[in-house]
């Protein structure tokens, strides 16, 4: 049995637990809030439904601990007007507060009877797997983003060449101690689970290598609309048409921002561009003035980005840093050629030229050239919307979590574990 901890519970830990549970591997599951679960997910349901409703697990109710007051004062933070609270990584309900505070809470009882092993996420693993090495459980890891030690190499990099930008850069505000706890987890894990090829090779520089095996599984993507609805909206538009453009994710230079803006004023074609996404918690005047250029969406619920996605002609996601980017397969679901860069999992999942396109990073001419071709020739573009859902179509959640249950399986059953 595996005991499974995440705060917020987002599409890939949903899918791990439901397949936990389905192969009957499942303890218990710890997060913050769940919809619908005790007190505090009926009020999270008034207080924030989209909230809620990507807080919803198709599990036994026995089976999930939720641990509610810092995530709630997070959500609650905003409305009270009380920025310090959740102020990077020294707000009582920060981000990081939120994630130790949950790793504590898991780590107890993990003398359970039939207990095996824990799986636990980057940043809210450390307790957990201290306590489980004790007594000699599997401690797997998660890390959903790319190894930090490329992630603030790339960034550092980035202030200099960008430095209207720098501010953005939020990772560049990480203390030595949360960088050092990362590391420590990583020493403390059994195995390492990852979801693309960028995130395992940067695990190249975690200082004397990493002993212990690293297993890369692809991400799923969200279920393709109504047959009727299959069909990518580019098709029947023409080269006269203004090429819609979109993005969605954080505000921050770490997505290449600055490039895809860039982009967009070289090509020399009618582009009509969308950014989908929060700003970053600080003022940042050259983003504030590229976004008053074009059509900004703060934030919708995960239905309402599925929709703005089908009604785009192609996604660019030129990011400089990640560790997926899950929105590359939500967009090719709904018929989007996507545009991204190798520090994604573009090239684990997008065939160059066939449904989509892998553009280095920092190279803004290279997506104009993308742009400018795609608006030209509607053919092409519909063709490579056909593609990029037919390759969505292909990668499902109950895949990723079905192989990720049977990593831990064979794990579990004798596989030596590496101290």
């Amino acid at each position: 049995m595996i005991r499974l901890i995440h705060p917020t519970g987002n599409a890939n830990v949903r899918a791990v637990a439901d397949a936990l549970a389905r192969h009957q591997l499942l303890e218990q599951f710890h997060t913050c809030l769940a919809d619908g679960v005790g007190v505090s997910g009926k009020v999270l349901r008034k207080l924030a439904p989209d909230t809620s409703a990507r807080r919803r697990f198709d599990l036994p109710t026995e089976c999930i601990r939720t641990h509610p007051l810092r995530e709630l004062t997070r959500q609650l933070a905003p409305r009270l007007k009380l920025p310090a609270l959740t102020r990077h990584e020294t707000g009582w309900a920060s981000v990081d507060a939120i994630y130790h505070a949950l790793d504590r809470t898991a780590a107890k009882g993990l003398d359970a009877s039939g207990l095996r092993g824990v799986y636990a996420y980057e940043d809210g693993a450390l307790a957990t797997f201290t306590a489980a090495r004790k007594r000699g459980l599997l401690c797997a890891y998660d890390l959903p983003i790319a190894y930090w030690r490329l992630g603030r190499q790339i960034q550092s990099e980035e202030a200099e060449l960008q430095p209207e930008w720098a501010g953005t850069l939020d990772a560049m505000r990480d203390s030595p101690e949360k960088l050092e706890r990362k590391d420590r987890e990583l020493a403390a894990a059994n195995i390492v689970f990852c979801a693309s090829t960028f995130t395992q090779r940067s695990l190249e520089l975690y200082p004397g290598g990493l002993d212990k095996p690293v297993i890369q599984i692809t991400y799923g993507a969200p279920p393709l609309p109504p047959t009727e609805n299959r069909t990518p909206n580019t098709e029947h538009r023409t080269p006269r048409s203004p090429l819609r453009v979109l993005f969605v994710g954080g505000l921050s230079q770490r997505k290449g921002l600055s490039y895809l803006f860039e982009a967009v004023g070289q090509a020399h074609k009618a582009i009509e561009l969308t950014i989908i996404g929060r700003r970053p918690g600080r003022t940042c005047a050259a983003l504030e003035a590229a976004l008053a250029q074009h059509r900004h969406i703060d934030t919708l619920p995960h239905s309402g980005v599925l929709e703005e996605m089908a009604r785009a002609d192609v996604f660019v996601f030129p990011s400089l840093f990640e560790g997926f980017g899950l929105v590359l397969l939500e967009a090719m679901s709904r018929g989007l050629p996507c545009i991204t860069t190798p520090h994604t999992a573009g090239p684990d999942i997008i065939t160059d030229g066939r449904d989509g396109y892998i553009v280095p990073i920092r190279d803004a001419a290279a997506i104009a050239s993308r742009l400018e071709y795609l608006h030209a020739d509607r053919d092409a573009l519909g063709a490579l919307g056909l593609a990029a859902q037919a390759t969505a179509n292909r990668l499902s959640w109950e895949a990723y979590g079905d192989a990720t249950a049977a990593a831990l399986v064979e794990h579990l059953d004798g596989q030596k574990m590496h101290q």
